[in-house]
């Protein structure tokens, strides 16, 4: 057997790839998953079709970012007006707050897991929306799932930290099913994941249903009471995904539109609103005064979001008085052009996630994403089955009278959101960006770029980011101009090294439609931050 060359695997350039131009498109963070999703479409099926082909493909070639136990989000423009789903789990009915007394929200674990809802937003995709048979968009995850993939860069990095953290390899069923040897998969080395074929072959026969109402349905709940977890046969036959309408806010001339709360989506709109009293397009694009702004406009709809956003039934606070453009006017005159600042919330009241798109030639547009959250999720993984399970239930707090604080049946504090833009009514782009409280932040960075500079969408995919993460802590990529990085630090932003190889800046995947798809179709652009792959025809 030939050893292989010893490359390294981490020298680079910034990215100079150009965007892909196609009248039918599946951009992802995986070749394999892409090529999945454009299978299907060559066979007849629709873009639906397609992101259930990828996102299924996704469980298993970004292990460390998603699974067959994630929870999902989707937007999709069905040729004549937009829908959202949400296919975020609840809590189990035993999650009261005294089942967690004495405790903080575990990281890890069964006191993590929520019940998943990614499987179940591929059903009810497909059921709504698709045109080949459930079974055949299973076919091409179960084959990889058979035969293996080689492990690529950025996918083994993100294995081997996980691998060093025994939070998560001491999880049930963690080390049999991603630990092969007893260590990480190495860069180019095969991986195969037979118990997930198992599953997703259940899936395929019975639409879905065995994981919630079948085999792997009373497999889970019997893992669970093995091993000391509360998730339960009723909860998981009881869950349906539900249909939303999405949120919408002007910007720029277009209209950005969300999921609406329990995801964090309305924080990204937010910002926009605050942006478009700043006068942002007065100074150029990476100055150190435009860069300024948008921070500074982010941290402000944080300080909002932390403190009402929940699961609607719960928020004291509605969407529309967080997006009401006077209070975002209001807040907005808080911005300091020379000086970072620390937020809070304001008073609105008066009185390792993977994301993919893909788009058809008959002009249907699908942004979805879905997540295990934390890298592995709860590192819980069911023997036999290869169900990885998420860890959403660490979003829960335990404060009282809060509204995200636990409770039965309640839906998390949600960070995955796929985003959609129109303009007049019309569709335009439907795009993503991951990474955690990194995905508002890049849909607003992206959107700005696009929307008030005219860069293109791969060139807005490839621009240097920022990160906010809580005071005046920020992180910056590298190739952000020297000057602007040192102007930021004068205003007192606190910045972390920005050579930090750990950390992420999101990656994200962009479709734009051109004009009547089946004649001018779209441009694409994919991210090389995360192996990102767009493909067509």
């Amino acid at each position: 057997m030939n050893t292989p060359h010893r490359f390294d695997w981490t020298a680079g350039y910034p990215s100079r790839r150009s965007p892909l131009f196609a009248r039918n498109i599946v951009s992802t963070s995986h070749p394999l998953a892409a090529q999945a999703g454009l299978r299907v479409m060559q066979a007849g099926g629709n873009a639906v079709d397609a992101a259930i082909a990828a996102a299924a493909c996704m469980t298993l070639v970004e292990p460390c970012s998603n699974g067959l136990g994630s929870d999902a989000f989707c937007i999709l423009w069905d040729g004549q007006q937009l829908h959202g789903l949400n296919a975020s789990g609840p809590a189990p009915a035993a999650w009261t707050p005294a089942y967690f007394q004495g405790q903080v929200m575990p990281r890890r674990g069964w006191g993590s897991v929520t019940v998943p809802g990614a499987v179940g937003g591929w059903m009810a995709l497909s059921e709504r929306f698709g045109r080949l048979p459930f079974a055949d968009l299973m076919q091409p995850a179960i084959e990889i799932a058979k035969r293996g993939y080689a492990v690529p860069p950025i996918v083994q990095g993100k294995w081997a930290m996980a691998a060093a953290l025994d939070e998560i390899t001491s999880q049930p069923g963690f080390a049999q099913a991603f630990l092969p040897h007893g260590r990480a998969p190495a860069v180019g080395e095969r991986f195969t994941f037979a118990d997930a074929a198992r599953s997703l072959k259940l899936i395929a026969e019975t639409r879905g249903e065995a994981f919630y109402r079948g085999e792997i349905a009373a497999a889970l709940a019997r893992f669970a009471r093995e091993t000391g977890g509360a998730l339960t046969e009723a909860d998981l036959a009881g869950y349906r995904p539900e249909w939303v309408t999405p949120l919408a806010k002007d910007f720029a001339g277009h209209t950005l539109h969300e999921i609406p709360p329990n995801g964090q989506g309305i924080a990204a709109q937010m910002a926009l609103g605050l942006l478009s009293h700043c006068r942002v397009t007065d100074h150029a694009v990476d100055s150190p005064e435009a860069q300024h702004l948008m921070i500074e406009a982010m941290k402000l709809a944080f300080a909002d979001v932390y403190r009402f956003v929940a699961e609607p039934a719960a928020m004291r606070v509605s969407a529309a008085q967080l997006l009401d453009d006077g209070y975002l006017a209001e807040r907005a005159r808080l911005i300091d052009p020379a000086r970072a600042q620390v937020f809070g919330a304001g008073n609105p009241v008066k009185g390792g996630t993977i994301y993919l798109t893909a788009a058809d030639e008959r002009g249907m547009m699908v942004s979805f994403i879905q997540s295990n959250y934390m890298g592995f999720g709860s590192g819980l993984v069911l023997p036999g089955y290869g169900v990885s399970l998420q860890n959403r239930g660490h979003c829960f707090t335990l404060e009282p009278g809060h509204p995200n604080q636990v409770a039965p049946g309640k839906r998390p504090f949600h960070t995955i959101i796929p985003a959609f833009l129109t303009k007049d009514g019309a569709p335009v782009m439907s795009f993503g960006v991951m990474g955690g409280n990194m995905q508002p932040q890049g849909h607003m960075q992206t959107l700005v770029r696009m929307l008030c500079y005219g860069q293109n969408p791969q060139a807005a995919c490839d621009a240097p980011r920022w990160r906010f993460n809580e005071g005046l802590s920020i992180n910056i990529e590298p190739h952000m101009p020297a000057a602007t990085i040192e102007a930021l630090r004068a205003r007192g932003h606190e910045i972390g090294d920005i050579h930090d190889s750990y950390q992420d800046f999101g990656a994200g995947q962009f479709i734009w439609r051109q004009g009547d798809p089946a004649v001018d179709g779209y441009v694409a652009a994919s991210d090389p931050r995360r192996d990102g792959a767009a493909v067509g025809w």
